[in-house]
């Protein structure tokens, strides 16, 4: 449990520092015969502050709950 709360808390760091994930798809446009037209459509994945924010709280509760269970 302690390694994935700290793995959590470093995904919401990196989600604090980094606002969003871009990527490219290609769909196809026409396909006619041997022609076929493709294009690329640049798309966009939003990694917003409040889910960085419950990543780093909830890594937190499980580090601490892993703690405290090796403690016992």
């Amino acid at each position: 449990m302690r390694i994935l709360g700290m793995v959590l808390i470093i995904v919401g760091i990196l989600g604090f520092l980094v606002t969003g994930i871009s990527y490219t798809t290609t769909e196809e446009v026409l396909d006619v015969g041997p022609l076929q037209i493709e294009r690329e459509k640049g798309r966009s994945l939003p990694f917003t502050p409040v889910v960085s924010g419950i990543l780093i709280l909830v890594g937190g509760a499980l580090t601490v709950m892993g703690i405290r269970r090796e403690g016992t």
